[in-house]
């Protein structure tokens, strides 16, 4: 009976064809002028008739390449991870390689685990979405010799190729649009700061926007919403929106990403607000929900694909042996206007 494709091995070959498991070895690897017609006539039979395909693994591993890429992602359930991975695997399958996906699931003791699983998989490189709360690994793993590239949030001390949103410029965006729609009191919603590079850095160009004389006509505070703290986040609105009032000004948030952007429109329906009206919303990451929301929640789009695709192009260069210095790729973000920062009412807050 024949065995199926998935159960045949080498050996399988070897012994229906009544060689050895170098002679098939050597077949396979297109050596054929080692072997009789009549010896390479059989090994080719007894492929065809147990359906064996050798083992892409294996045969990278003989040749001393993998080519495996190992991508820690912080958390695969955020829209923005799903499509960095997408452009990033797409890019990767395009030059020959295969990658491997470990979750964080926003977990910082998985943060060393997740590196250690991968290279017990001999991948060659690695692109890292991490939560930066523990460089060691990544550290052991440069030194290594093993090329890294760095999406999204930077690791202290370590010097490698980094592709990321252009925060200040994506703050910028929001901002201004929010000033110029009419809005005067601004609110920087993010998740807990900790050690996370990209949230740091966009209350900080927050902050630097508010200071300049460009911003003279609004104020601002930024707040940090933990996850599952629904209380907490509606009395930051609640004290937004008191402020905006006492200072006749009109209330707004930017939230710093599609997850902070759902808690904030779902604290708008706990309060019985309406986007646009009694307070502006504009959120960084765009999501297929955000513009049947309300009246349309306004957003800046992160290129998420192409930072994908430069992440895994850099790290392929490096593969190749590009020498040159650590590059910081930073892409523009885009701004979708929808009515969640259109005031249909001015002072109708409350």
């Amino acid at each position: 009976m024949t065995q199926s494709a998935a159960r045949a091995t080498i050996a399988d070959v070897a012994r229906r064809a009544g060689v050895s498991k170098a002679t098939v070895s050597r077949f396979l690897n297109h050596r054929e002028t080692l072997l009789s017609s009549e010896i390479a006539q059989r090994v080719e039979v007894a492929i065809s008739e147990l359906g064996y395909t050798p083992s892409p693994m294996a045969q990278a591993l003989k040749r001393g390449r993998s080519r495996l890429i190992g991508l820690v992602l912080a958390d695969i359930t955020n829209p923005y991870s799903v499509a960095v991975l997408r452009g990033a695997e797409m890019a990767c399958r395009a030059a020959g390689y295969l990658v491997m996906l470990f979750n964080l699931g926003n977990e910082i003791e998985r943060e060393s685990a997740g590196i250690r699983a991968l290279s017990s998989y001999r991948v060659e490189g690695y692109i890292l979405n991490t939560m930066g709360h523990d460089p060691g690994a990544v550290m052991e793993t440069a030194r290594q010799g093993k090329p890294v590239v760095l999406v999204d949030r930077l690791h202290a001390g370590l010097d490698v190729d980094f592709v990321s949103l252009d925060n200040r410029q994506a703050i910028d965006l929001c901002a201004t649009h929010l000033i110029e729609a009419g809005y005067g009191e601004l609110l920087l919603a993010t998740e807990p700061l900790g050690t996370v590079s990209s949230r740091i850095e966009r209350v900080q160009e927050f902050q630097a926007f508010l200071a300049t004389g460009a911003a003279g006509r609004t104020r601002g505070q930024y707040f940090e919403s933990a996850a599952g703290d629904d209380a907490a986040l509606d009395a930051a609105l609640r004290s937004l929106s008191t402020r905006a009032r006492k200072g006749g000004r009109l209330p707004a948030v930017i939230s710093s990403n599609a997850v902070v952007t759902l808690r904030v429109v779902a604290a708008m329906a706990r309060l019985g607000w309406r986007l646009g009206e009694d307070i502006g919303l504009v959120g960084i990451d765009e999501t297929e929900w955000a513009p049947y929301v309300g009246p349309g929640i306004s957003t800046v789009s992160q290129p998420t694909g192409e930072l994908g695709r430069w992440a895994a192009q850099c790290l392929i260069e490096r593969l190749d042996g590009g020498a040159a210095a650590p590059r910081r790729i930073l892409l523009p973000g885009t701004l979708n206007v929808r009515g969640s920062s259109r005031p249909a009412a001015a002072g109708k807050h409350s």
